[in-house]
């Protein structure tokens, strides 16, 4: 397997200085054309200007690629044939040549083979709803209780069954830490009725958190789930996920695509509403994403 580090990421890591992996569905995937260039450029800035480095990670010519140009990047968001990578498809990927996008999952992996040790991404996938006859649930979920990676999300994409993920989290021991925060946020939405697991209210102290688990020799990753921010906020947003949960169940929407079609279900009865808000907490991640580095690396 070729990975392939981009000088200014592999600079940062060798002198110690915080970097901040970033998936790249949401490029290809999660939104539309020009706004997914604008906003994956607008989130590197995000890191920069907060004092870490940005490594965009992506799959191309058998080469895992951490850290791209913003010309790799446009050419990520125009492509039409680009493959979302998750773990279970991330190693045919690499031998057979793809061109793929890598999920929060596989980006975890990424981060992990690179030495990056926090990585910023919009929502987590889940457990979906509807699991008792699908039995669809995200290998997120399963790279979380494996993989020594800080994850900073707006918790859980809305779209999922959120008791039943944080029941999996529960149980493959991952510590879903809530920032500033006594709610589990919904992505979109600030609370989505379930308690925080834990609490933190200092990207200090969630590097110390991080830095106990390792010294107790523990495996695994930890979720922060940031709330958006309040002016973003989009509430009540139940009857809109439902009436796109039914369309794509009556569309036969099944496995990988379903996510990406629920997003845009939900985006066209919102009239955009939900792109923006999700542009504003992918940023808002970034920004806590950063300092968090920035205080592990500290």
């Amino acid at each position: 397997m070729t990975l392939a580090i981009a000088p200014p990421v592999a600079e940062a890591l060798a002198a110690g200085r915080p970097v901040v992996a970033l998936e790249t569905t949401i490029v290809s995937h999660g939104m539309p054309w020009p706004q997914n260039l604008e906003t994956a450029l607008a989130v590197e800035d995000d890191i920069r200007e907060a004092g870490a480095t940005p490594a965009t990670i992506s799959v191309a010519d058998g080469t895992v690629r951490v850290g791209l140009t913003p010309a790799e990047l446009e050419a990520l968001a125009q492509a039409k044939d680009v493959r979302k990578l998750s773990t279970a498809d991330l190693a045919h990927a690499l031998v057979t040549g793809a061109h793929g996008a890598t999920t929060v999952a596989a980006t975890m992996v990424a981060a992990r083979l690179a030495g990056i040790g926090v990585f910023a991404t919009g929502g987590i996938g889940g457990v979906h709803r509807g699991w008792e006859k699908t039995l669809d649930i995200s290998a997120d979920l399963t790279e979380l209780g494996r993989t020594d990676v800080v994850v900073v999300a707006a918790g859980a994409k809305a779209l999922l069954d959120i008791p039943a993920t944080l029941e999996v989290l529960e149980t493959n021991a991952v510590p879903v830490v809530c920032y500033r925060t006594d709610a589990f946020p919904a992505f979109w939405s600030r609370d989505s009725g379930e308690t925080a697991p834990l609490r933190s209210d200092s990207p200090e102290d969630i590097a110390r958190f991080a830095d106990a688990r390792r010294a107790l020799g523990l495996s695994g990753g930890m979720l922060v789930a940031n709330p958006v921010p309040e002016t973003d906020e989009i509430r009540d947003m139940g009857p809109i996920i439902e009436a796109a949960v039914a369309e794509a169940e009556e569309k036969g929407i099944r496995g990988k695509a379903v996510t990406p079609f629920l997003l845009d279900s939900v985006y066209r009865r919102t009239e955009g509403r939900s792109l923006t808000t999700n542009i504003a907490l992918v940023r808002n991640n970034a920004r806590l994403a950063a300092k968090i580095a920035a205080a592990m690396a500290g």
